[in-house]
C-alpha cells in the first residue's frame, strides 16, 4: 500500500468561498452497514476540504413483500434540519456563513415522487429504487411488439422495475389520488432531485420544477440521443408530459433558496449519487471508473462523448453535463442491487453479527470462505445478468463452516459481483482497466479491499476523503456559471491522498475462485416464476376485454406472420 498527497493549493482562511452541499446519501462514515441517511456537508472551494458536516436519519418503510418507502415530507424536513444544524457548526467555528456561495444536490437517481403542485403535498410515498412492486407492470409491457430494445436503443436502459418510469406507471394505475391529480392538471413527477428543488425554490410559490441530464435519464423516458423526454416512451408507457420536470445540466443556477438559514443562496449544482461520485473521483477521462459501495454496488467508467452501447448486460447513462453549454459526456454502468445490504441481513435476519465492524473481525479470524459461496440475489441479479428470478444461496457448506466462513464469503461476493461487472465493461469498451477508483462507506474494511485487488487482480485505490459524492455535487455547484468559485480545469483540480491495494494472490487462484464464484451463479438463477400475462391478468380473463384481446391475438399473429415470412425470404 502506498500514501501519495500532492497539493498546489493555499490553505483554507475563514474569508474563502464555500460550497453548502445536502445529500441524499446511504452512506456513513465510518460505519458502513447501509443506513438512510440525509448528510449536508460543507466544502471549501479552494482546496476541497471538508469543513463541517450534520446527518439525520431518515426512516424507510416496507408496508408489503418487495416494497420499499420513503416519506418525502421527512427527506424535505431533514433537509431544512440539516442546513440549520451545519450552519450552526459553522459558526462553532469562527466561520461566517454569508461565505457560503452555493448549494448542491446529489441523490438516489430512480426513487420515484409524485406531489400536488398546488398544495406542496406528496400524493403518495416515494417508491425507493429497490422497490419490486412493479414486477407484474414489466412483465406485461415486455410481452408488447415493443418491448425491452425499443426501450434500450433510446435509453441505454433494459426494461425493469429498477427505473422510475414503472414506478411511475404504477402510482397512476394504483393510486386515486394521484390519477384525480393528473386529471385536474395538479401533479408533478419528478426523482428526489426534483422534488428537494421545487420544494426549496418556492414550493407552491413559483418553485421551479426540473431536474438534470444525469437523474433524467434513469427514468427510462428520456432520449439520451436528443437529450429531451422521448413522445413515444411516453407514450408507450401512457405518462403525460405535462407532469414532467424540465431537464437541465449538472451545473447551473436552477433557482434560489427561499427560507432558512441560506435563503437567497443559489442552488446550482445538481447530479445523480453516482455520476457524482464520478466527478468527484476526477474521472474527467475516457477510460476512467470508478466503484461506489454502498447498499448496492455502482461501477462507472466515462465512454467521453460517444455513447457506447453494451453488449454485455451494462447500462449507458449520462455521466454529466458541466454547464448549460457544455458538452454531455456517458458512462458504461453496471449495478449490483445488494452490497453492504448483505451485511444488514447476517445481522437483521441470521444475527451472526451485531454491528457492522464485526464481519471484518469474523472474516480476518479465518481469511478464507473455506469453499463457500454466497449469492445474495434477494432483489434477482442486476448487471450482467437481469435476472429477476433469481434469488440468493450460500452454497458449497460443509461441517466446518461456520459464521466466519459466511461472513468471508459474503464480503468475496460483493467483489466477485464487481469483478462480474468489470470483466463485462473491460469486453464493451475493448481495453481492460489498469486500476479501479473506489469510495463509499464499505471502503473502510481492509479486508473487503483486499480481497478486491485480489479478485480483480488489478490495484484498488482509495481516496483519503470518502465524500467523493458530495464532493462531486459540490464542485459542480461551485463552478456553475454566475457562481465560478471552484475551477474545474485540470491544472487547478488538487490531488488527494489515496491509500493502494495491489493484488497479493497469483493470477492462477484468482481465476479458479471467480469461476467456482459463476457456478454458483448460474444454481441461483431461474428460482422463481417471472408472471406471465396469464398470471396479470388472471388467466383466460383477459379475453373478458375484448378490446385487449383482439390486441393480444392480433399482436401475436402479426409475430407469427413476420417469422413466416422472414424465413420463406
Amino acid at each position: 500500500m502506498v500514501f501519495v498527497f500532492l497539493s498546489t493549493l493555499d490553505c483554507f482562511c475563514p474569508c474563502s468561498p464555500v460550497v453548502f452541499i445536502y445529500c441524499r446519501l446511504f452512506l456513513v462514515r465510518q460505519i458502513w452497514l447501509p443506513r438512510r441517511l440525509l448528510s449536508a456537508l460543507v466544502f471549501n472551494s479552494k482546496t476541497a476540504e471538508l469543513l463541517s458536516h450534520h446527518q439525520v436519519e431518515i426512516k424507510q418503510e416496507f408496508p408489503k413483500e418487495g416494497w420499499v418507502e420513503q416519506d418525502p415530507k421527512e427527506i424535505l424536513q431533514s433537509v431544512y434540519e440539516c442546513i440549520e444544524k451545519t450552519c450552526e457548526k459553522l459558526e462553532e467555528l469562527n466561520i461566517d456563513i454569508s461565505n457560503i456561495k452555493a448549494i448542491g444536490i446529489s441523490n438516489q437517481r430512480e426513487t420515484t415522487v409524485i406531489w400536488d403542485k398546488n398544495t406542496g403535498e406528496p400524493l403518495y410515498n416515494a417508491i425507493v429504487w429497490l422497490d419490486l412492486r412493479t414486477q407484474s407492470t414489466v412483465a406485461n409491457l415486455g410481452g408488447t411488439i415493443l418491448g425491452n430494445n425499443f426501450i434500450k436503443s433510446k435509453t441505454g436502459l433494459p426494461l425493469s422495475t429498477y427505473f422510475s418510469a414503472v414506478k411511475l406507471r404504477w402510482l397512476l394505475d394504483n393510486v386515486e389520488k394521484v390519477q384525480k391529480a393528473v386529471e385536474e392538471d395538479r401533479a408533478l413527477f419528478g426523482t428526489i432531485d426534483s422534488w428537494l428543488i421545487w420544494s426549496l425554490t418556492g414550493g407552491p410559490k413559483g418553485g421551479v420544477h426540473c431536474t438534470d441530464v444525469t437523474n433524467a435519464s434513469r427514468t427510462m423516458l428520456f432520449n439520451i440521443h436528443s437529450l429531451q423526454w422521448d413522445q413515444e416512451l411516453c407514450q408507450f408507457f401512457d405518462i403525460p408530459e405535462k407532469i414532467l420536470p424540465s431537464v437541465r445540466s449538472c451545473s447551473e443556477i436552477y433557482g434560489l433558496m427561499k427560507s432558512g438559514a441560506l435563503e437567497g443562496v443559489p442552488i446550482s449544482g445538481c447530479l445523480g449519487d453516482q455520476s457524482a461520485a464520478l466527478v468527484g473521483q476526477m474521472c474527467f477521462q475516457d477510460g476512467q471508473a470508478k466503484n461506489t459501495y454502498g447498499t448496492g454496488c455502482f461501477l462507472l467508467c466515462n465512454t467521453g462523448r460517444k455513447c457506447v452501447f453494451s453488449d454485455h448486460g451494462l447500462l449507458t447513462t449520462v455521466a454529466y453535463q458541466l454547464g448549460r453549454d457544455k458538452p454531455v459526456y456517458y458512462a458504461l454502468e453496471g449495478s449490483v442491487a445488494i452490497a453492504g445490504a448483505v451485511v444488514r441481513w447476517l445481522r437483521d435476519n441470521l444475527g451472526i453479527i451485531t454491528t457492522s465492524d464485526e464481519i471484518e473481525k469474523l472474516a480476518k479470524q479465518v481469511g478464507t470462505s473455506y469453499g463457500c459461496y454466497f449469492v445474495p440475489a434477494f432483489s434477482g441479479l442486476y448487471a450482467p445478468y437481469w435476472d429477476p428470478s433469481a434469488r440468493g444461496i450460500i452454497c458449497g457448506l460443509t461441517q466446518f463452516t461456520n459464521k466466519c466462513h459466511i461472513a468471508f464469503a459474503a464480503l468475496e461476493a460483493v467483489c466477485f459481483q464487481t469483478r462480474e461487472i468489470l470483466d463485462a465493461m473491460n469486453r464493451d469498451c475493448g481495453f481492460s482497466l489498469r486500476h479501479l477508483q473506489v469510495d463509499g462507506g464499505m471502503t473502510n474494511n481492509k479486508i473487503l479491499m483486499q480481497l478486491q485487488a485480489d479478485i480483480l487482480y488489478i490495484p484498488v485505490v482509495k481516496p483519503s476523503m470518502p465524500e467523493t459524492t458530495a464532493l462531486g455535487a459540490a464542485m459542480a455547484a461551485g463552478a456553475a456559471e454566475g457562481v465560478n468559485v471552484w475551477s474545474l480545469e485540470p491544472k487547478d483540480l488538487s490531488a488527494v491522498t489515496v491509500e493502494r491495494f495491489e493484488p497479493q494472490i497469483n493470477a492462477e487462484e484468482s481465476e479458479i475462485r471467480f469461476s467456482t464464484w459463476k457456478k454458483a451463479v448460474r444454481k441461483s438463477m431461474g428460482w422463481v416464476k417471472t408472471p406471465s400475462l396469464a398470471d396479470i391478468f388472471g388467466g383466460p380473463s383477459i379475453f373478458s376485454s375484448l378490446p385487449l384481446g383482439f390486441f393480444v391475438m392480433g399482436s401475436m399473429l402479426m409475430l407469427i406472420g413476420g417469422r413466416y415470412i422472414s424465413g420463406n425470404q
